[in-house]
């Protein structure tokens, strides 16, 4: 089976070819640097280079993979969340092309695409924590199966890739924040204790996320060009990670879980992976470096699940939501079986 993966929740267009007999046919990512002057996605702007991008990147999927449309089996495309304006784009070509090619359309959360990324690398053995942590979500997932899915807890108020673009700034680092502070950590050190942010948390948000109060500290302390940047970025980054995995491992305690899934961009971060190779009786596991970000090719993986689960696609008036938790995605799919 071939299926043509769309992805455009954000400010990244790709489409990729995955055939689930050889895997991966191709990823091809079109990124927005148009972004870099705002520090920032101007969602306006993203829009209008979806726009502008999608059929020369289909093309060269298309023939990266050395097939034609003729030969897509099933369409699949990121129906929720993410902005509004990019998603519309990408879901919009979707349709055009499942109709076009009278072929099945198979709508993908975000969230879960990006967990599932990692199944493009090993099959992974369920249930299992997942992790993500991306410039819009940082959530704790238990995945018990594929779409049956527990919300453990998620942040309240900023992401964690969020944080890192908004330090990077304050920092006069550019865009996008969490390669940059990564980097520029790695010949810093953690000399100011930056607040853990509910990291002894015992009530109703043991398992959230608060960071914009740890931004504050940060800024502040950037404010008074004492320190190094190289450590105030070590520093911020080891607070950072700390929460991440204080509050991973106390899930995985409560759900009697020995897995961890890391995804989304900010798994890509060299100490993050440094000190979760540190923790012992948990296995961990994260994509490549090239599966990290948005990508067409976990889009279309996870499509193919879903189209194997089922064995058919779903209406084409199933519309883009810009927020959608994704315990709450499979009952939405319910209603728009074809």
């Amino acid at each position: 089976m071939i299926v043509l993966g769309i992805e455009s929740s954000c400010d990244d267009t790709s489409v990729a070819v995955y055939d689930s007999e050889r895997g991966i046919l191709s990823n091809v990512v079109s990124s927005q640097f148009i972004h870099l002057e705002f520090g920032g996605v101007y969602p306006e702007l993203a829009a209008r280079e979806h726009t502008k991008n999608f059929l020369p990147v289909l093309d060269k999927a298309l023939k990266d993979a050395k097939i034609s449309l003729n030969d897509v089996d099933v369409v699949a495309a990121t129906f929720m969340p993410g902005l509004i304006v990019s998603l519309v784009v990408g879901v919009s070509a979707a349709k055009s092309l499942s109709f076009s090619i009278n072929k099945p359309i198979v709508p993908v959360h975000h969230i879960e695409a990006h967990i599932f990324a990692n199944f493009l690398v090993k099959e992974i053995e369920y249930p299992f924590i997942a992790l993500v942590v991306s410039g819009g979500h940082t959530e704790l997932i238990l995945v018990k199966d594929f779409e049956d899915y527990l919300y453990i807890g998620g942040t309240l108020d900023d992401a964690v890739g969020e944080v890192f673009d908004k330090v990077a700034r304050a920092l006069d680092l550019g865009f996008p924040g969490g390669p940059v502070i990564d980097r520029l950590a790695q010949n810093g050190k953690e000399v100011i204790k930056f607040p853990r942010p509910l990291i002894n948390e015992k009530g109703e948000n043991r398992f959230n996320f608060s960071f914009s109060g740890l931004k504050t500290a940060v800024i502040k302390e950037i404010r008074k060009g004492i320190h190094k940047k190289e450590d105030i970025a070590a520093s911020f980054q080891g607070a950072i990670i700390e929460t991440l995995l204080k509050k991973t491992l106390d899930a995985c305690n409560e759900f009697n879980v020995k897995r961890v899934v890391i995804a989304g961009g900010v798994s890509a971060n060299s100490k993050l992976r440094e000190e979760v190779s540190k923790i012992k009786g948990i296995e961990f596991y994260y994509p490549p470096l090239n599966l990290c970000t948005d990508n067409g090719a976990m889009v279309a993986f996870t499509g193919f699940k879903r189209f194997s689960k089922y064995n058919k696609g779903f209406k084409l008036d199933f519309e883009a939501k810009a927020k959608c938790r994704i315990d709450r995605f499979p009952q939405l799919l319910r209603d728009f079986h074809t």
